[in-house]
C-alpha cells in the first residue's frame, strides 16, 4: 500500500548541509544539452529536395505506438505528437525491463548485498547526495525535505543531504562509502555501477508516466526512396556534431548496432552544428536525412514558423533512453536497503514538493541490464572506460 506525506512543519536545525567538492562531471546522456550553435547547412534553403509529393507505401496512418513495426511502417511526423511519442511511456519502461537480458553487454552487473554480515555497512547518518538543479543550494535542500524525512522513518537512523558540484563527484563519493545513497545521471550510471559499487533502485517518471526523450531517424516527408536508415548511407545525412550523445555518439553506435550503418566505412554524414540546424537543414533541404532528439525536434517545429511536424518523415525509433536513477551502495545494511526500497518505490510524491520540484511523482523499479542497455551499447561503441580518468 502506498502513502503520500503531506509536507510538514520542517525542523532545518537537524539537518546538515554540506558541498562536496569534485571533478568535471560526466555529462547526462540527454536531448539536446550539450549540442553547440556551430555553423551548419540548415536553414539556407536550396538543395535537390524530394520529389514534393509522399508518395511511400510504407506512409502509414493508422499508428501504434506500443506497436511501430518500424520494418514494415514510416510516418509523417504529426503522428509522434499525436500519439505522444515524443518521450518515453510506463509501457515503453515495461517492454525495455523485459528484453530478457541477464548480463550487461558491456561491464559488470550491479554488485550483490553481501551474504555475510560483516562485510555491511550500517552508517548513522546515511549520506544522501545530489546536484542541486536551483540556484538557491538551501532552497533545494528544502525541497528534498519530505523525502529526507521519509528516508529516516523508514531506516531508524538520520539522514544527511550532501550537494555535489558534479556528478563525478557521486562516483568518487559513494567508491570511498563517503555517499551511500544518491541520484545519479544516465551516463554516468554504468560508472557508479562499475567502479562504485552502485546498485540502482528507481528512475522517476512524470505524473503522466512520461520520461526522457527518443532517439529519432527522420528524413523528409517527401523523400520516397528513404524508408529506413540502411538508405541512409545513398544520401546526403546530417548528424549534429561530434560530441553530442544524442546527435552523434548515440546514433553511430545504434546504427551499427541495428543497420549496419558503420560511420567512415559505409556511412558518411556530414556535421549540422546542432539539433536544430539538423531539424531545418532537413526540412529545407540542405540534408536529406539524420538522426535527432525527439525533445528538440519538437521545439524546433514549434518554434519556427514554416515548418510542420508533416513537413517529416519518421523510419525509426530507438527505445528511449532512461532517465537518471536513485541508486545506493551495494554493502549497505539490508535494513537501509529496505528503507530506500519503501522510499521510492513504494512512496507516492504527487503533491508533495520533492516529487513536484526535487524528484519525480512516482518511482518505478530500476533493471540495470536491460534499461540500461542501448547507454551501455553507446558507451561500448565509443570505447568508454570505466575509471577515474573518464569522469
Amino acid at each position: 500500500m502506498t502513502d503520500n506525506p503531506s509536507e510538514s512543519t520542517r525542523n532545518h536545525s537537524r539537518r546538515t548541509f554540506i558541498l562536496a567538492g569534485g571533478a568535471i562531471g560526466t555529462a547526462a546522456l540527454a536531448g539536446c544539452l550539450g549540442d553547440g550553435d556551430g555553423p551548419g547547412g540548415a536553414g539556407l534553403g536550396g538543395g535537390s529536395g524530394g520529389s514534393g509529393e509522399v508518395t511511400d507505401p510504407m506512409v502509414s496512418d493508422d499508428f501504434d505506438p506500443q506497436n511501430p513495426d518500424w520494418e514494415n511502417n514510416n510516418y509523417l511526423g504529426s503522428k509522434m505528437a499525436e500519439h505522444n511519442y515524443i518521450r518515453g511511456s510506463e509501457f515503453d519502461l515495461e517492454e525495455m525491463g523485459n528484453r530478457g537480458r541477464t548480463e550487461a553487454i558491456y561491464g559488470q552487473e550491479p554488485a550483490e548485498n553481501p551474504d555475510n554480515s560483516s562485510d555491511w555497512i550500517d552508517p548513522d547518518p546515511i549520506v544522501f547526495a545530489d546536484l542541486p538543479r536551483e540556484d538557491s543550494q538551501q532552497a533545494y535542500a528544502d525541497q528534498l525535505e519530505p523525502m529526507i524525512e521519509k528516508l529516516e522513518a523508514e531506516t531508524g537512523r538520520t539522514v544527511e543531504f550532501q550537494t555535489i558540484d558534479s556528478y563525478a563527484a557521486v562516483v568518487e563519493g559513494m567508491r570511498s562509502e563517503r555517499i551511500h545513497i544518491a541520484n545519479y545521471s544516465t551516463g554516468n550510471t554504468p560508472f557508479g555501477v562499475n567502479m562504485a559499487s552502485m546498485v540502482p533502485l528507481a528512475m522517476g517518471v512524470a505524473g503522466d508516466g512520461q520520461f526522457g526523450y527518443r532517439l529519432l531517424a527522420i528524413t523528409r516527408a517527401d523523400m520516397n526512396d528513404i524508408q529506413s536508415v540502411e538508405d541512409f548511407n545513398d544520401f546526403n545525412a546530417a548528424h549534429t556534431e561530434a560530441s553530442s550523445n544524442s546527435g552523434n555518439q548515440a546514433p553511430s553506435a545504434l546504427f551499427d548496432e541495428h543497420f549496419g550503418l558503420t560511420v567512415g566505412e559505409n556511412y558518411n554524414p556530414e556535421m549540422s552544428g546542432g539539433h536544430e540546424q539538423s531539424a531545418r537543414g532537413i526540412a529545407y533541404g540542405d540534408y536529406d536525412c539524420g538522426p535527432i532528439c525527439s525533445t528538440c525536434w519538437e521545439e524546433t517545429v514549434e518554434a519556427v514558423d514554416d515548418i510542420d511536424f508533416d513537413d517529416f518523415k519518421v523510419v525509426w525509433a530507438a527505445a528511449p533512453f532512461p532517465p537518471g536513477p536513485i541508486g545506493y551502495r551495494a554493502n549497505l545494511h539490508p535494513e537501509i536497503i529496505d528503507g530506500a526500497r519503501e522510499t521510492w518505490l513504494n512512496t507516492d510524491w504527487s503533491g508533495t514538493v520533492y516529487g513536484e520540484q526535487a524528484g519525480y511523482p512516482q518511482y518505478v523499479e530500476v533493471d540495470y541490464v536491460n534499461h540500461w542497455h542501448d547507454v551501455m551499447v553507446n558507451q561500448k561503441f565509443n570505447g568508454v572506460e570505466y575509471d577515474a580518468d573518464n569522469l
